[in-house]
């Protein structure tokens, strides 16, 4: 590709990643105006959801390593499995995160539920969604790697997954911190 459609490319990447900024903040302000209307329990947050926050830091810092040995022409085709498998770990955490909440009575919807808890699902199971996009996107520039298709010269697809994949690692210390001590 040349320069101007990387250009391009990268730069649809920041206006999706904006729109999804814009979409977590509306939730967020949301929470924050709900909740200071009353009506609101407090729960305990469960370790499954530090568990996803470890796991989600430790892919993105593989990938770090990973942007550095494709600038040296190094394969990287194992340690993107590995991040891959993270993110697979990362959806694991979150889905025991919401079994541990369930057992607690906090519930999306219906009879026993409370707001409170249902903004809790939406948010995370909203980040969860995007997530997916990012394993897809992981998935895809593995095989791209395992095929060579990247090099010191060439690795737009790696560099492009690595930001989104930062991304999602960085707005979910967000949400973890937001629902963790607001």
């Amino acid at each position: 590709m040349n320069l101007i459609q990387n250009r391009a490319l990268k730069q649809l990447l920041w206006i999706g990643i904006g729109a999804i900024v814009m979409f977590f903040a509306g939730l967020t302000s949301a929470y924050i105006v709900r909740r200071a209307e009353g009506n609101w329990v407090e729960f305990i947050l469960p370790d499954w959801f530090l568990f996803s926050t470890i796991t989600i830091i430790i892919s993105s810092i593989l990938l770090v390593f990973i942007s550095k040995k494709i600038k040296r022409d190094e394969s990287v085709f194992q340690l993107m499995l590995i991040v891959f498998m993270l993110g697979l770990l990362f959806a694991f955490f979150q889905i025991n995160g919401w079994k541990a909440l369930t057992n607690q009575g906090v519930f999306l919807t219906g009879e026993g539920s409370n707001v409170a808890g249902s903004f809790l699902y939406v948010i995370t199971l909203s980040h969860l969604v995007h997530l997916v996009g990012g394993l897809v996107a992981l998935f895809i520039t593995a095989i791209n790697a395992k095929r060579n298709r990247y090099n010191k010269d060439d690795y737009l697809g790696l560099e492009l997954t690595s930001t989104y994949w930062h991304f999602l690692g960085l707005l979910w210390i967000y949400i973890y911190v937001f629902l963790k001590y607001f």
